[in-house]
C-alpha cells in the first residue's frame, strides 16, 4: 500500500513537471516575436499568404500560356477575329463573333427563364412551405445540380428535342411568328434547345443560393413588418429587399455557370456557326466550338485560334465575376446605408 501511494505521488509530480516545461516553453515561443508579431501568427499568416499567391499565379499563368500559344491568331486577325463571322478552316479564315453571340445569346434566355422561376421556388421554400415538404423539394432542387452535363445532353437530344421539333416550335411559329424570335423552321435542336437545357442547369444554383440568403434574413425583420399591419406578401417584399445583394449575385454565378457550360449544350444547339436572333435556328458556343474542333485542329493557326476563343470565354467569365462582386458590394453598401 505504501510503495503503491509513492508511484503515485512520483507520477503527479512527473505529471507537474511536464505541465511546467510545457507552459516554460509554449512562454519561450510566445516571446519570440519575428516583426512585431508572434512565432506563431507569423508562420500562420505567411503559409495562408502563400497559398493565396499559389491561386493568383495559377490564374496568371493559364492568362499567359493561352495567350502566348494565341498570338499567331492574334498578329494575323488582330481585332478582326472578334468582329468577323467568317469560319473557315480550309482556308485558314477565322471570326469568333458567331460563337460570342451564341453563347452570350443562349445563356441570357437562360437566364431570363430561370430567374423568376428559381426566385419564385426560393421564396415558397423560405416562407411558405411547411417544414416536412420544404426539405424535401430543397433536396430534389440541390440534386438536379448533381446531375451530370452529358446526362442533360442526351435528355436534350433523344426527348427534347423531337418535342420542341413536333409540338412547341409549330406552335410558336403558328401563333408568334410575326415576333423575330420565333421566325423560322423547325428544327428542335437549336437555340431554343440550348437555353431550356441550361435553364434546367443554372435554376438549382439561383435557387439554393437565394433561398439560402432569404432564410438568413432575421425573424425581427418579418416581425416588425407584420406588427406595423403587413400582409404575408409586404413582409415578403421586406425579406426580397434585404436578400436582393445575394439574390443578384446567385443571378450573376448561375450566368457564370450558364457561359461555362460545353457538354450539353454542344449536344442540342445545333453548332452552326451563324448569327440568328431566333430562337429556332441552330448556333453555337465557344466552349462547343472548342469541345467539337480542338482535336481536329490541322493547321498552327487553327490551333491559335482556338486558344484565342478560350481566352475569350476566359477572359469573360472573369468579366463576369467581376461584375457580380461589383452588384454585390454595391446593393450591399446601399442597403446597410439605409439600415
Amino acid at each position: 500500500m505504501i510503495s503503491l501511494i509513492k508511484n503515485l505521488k512520483e507520477k503527479i509530480t512527473g505529471q507537474q513537471v511536464k505541465t511546467v516545461n510545457n507552459a516554460s516553453l509554449a512562454a519561450s515561443y510566445s516571446g519570440f516575436r519575428i516583426a512585431g508579431k508572434n512565432l506563431g501568427d507569423f508562420i500562420f499568416e505567411n503559409i495562408t499568404r502563400f497559398f493565396a499567391f499559389v491561386i493568383f499565379s495559377l490564374v496568371i499563368l493559364m492568362a499567359y500560356e493561352m495567350y502566348r500559344q494565341s498570338i499567331p491568331s492574334i498578329q494575323k486577325f488582330s481585332w478582326g477575329f472578334i468582329t468577323s463571322t467568317t469560319w473557315d478552316p480550309v482556308h485558314d479564315k477565322f471570326g469568333a463573333l458567331p460563337f460570342i453571340f451564341g453563347t452570350l445569346f443562349s445563356s441570357l434566355i437562360a437566364l431570363f427563364i430561370a430567374l423568376p422561376l428559381s426566385v419564385g421556388i426560393a421564396i415558397f421554400l423560405s416562407e411558405f412551405a411547411p417544414r416536412w415538404l420544404e426539405q424535401p423539394v430543397s433536396l430534389l432542387v440541390e440534386l438536379l445540380a448533381a446531375i451530370p452535363s452529358i446526362v442533360y445532353g442526351l435528355f436534350g437530344m433523344f426527348i427534347m428535342a423531337p418535342w420542341l421539333r413536333k409540338t412547341i416550335e409549330p406552335f410558336l411559329g403558328d401563333h408568334l411568328g410575326f415576333i423575330f424570335l420565333f421566325k423560322g423552321p423547325p428544327y428542335g435542336l437549336g437555340m431554343l434547345a440550348a437555353a431550356l437545357i441550361l435553364t434546367v442547369m443554372i435554376l438549382p444554383i439561383i435557387t439554393s443560393i437565394s433561398r439560402d440568403v432569404m432564410k438568413s434574413i432575421p425573424d425581427t425583420q418579418r416581425e416588425a413588418a407584420f406588427a406595423l399591419g403587413a400582409t404575408k406578401w409586404e413582409a415578403v417584399k421586406v425579406v426580397l429587399t434585404g436578400a436582393k445583394s445575394g439574390i443578384l449575385g446567385a443571378t450573376l454565378l448561375g450566368l457564370g455557370r450558364a457561359v461555362g457550360e460545353t457538354m450539353a449544350v454542344t449536344m442540342v444547339i445545333g453548332n452552326r456557326p451563324d448569327i440568328s436572333f431566333s430562337l429556332f435556328e441552330p448556333g453555337y458556343t465557344m466552349a462547343s466550338v472548342l469541345a467539337n474542333e480542338f482535336t481536329e485542329a490541322t493547321s498552327d493557326l487553327y490551333i491559335s485560334s482556338l486558344v484565342e476563343i478560350a481566352l475569350l470565354l476566359f477572359i469573360i467569365t472573369i468579366i463576369l465575376n467581376a461584375i457580380a462582386r461589383l452588384v454585390v458590394w454595391s446593393v450591399t453598401k446601399k442597403y446597410y446605408k439605409v439600415m
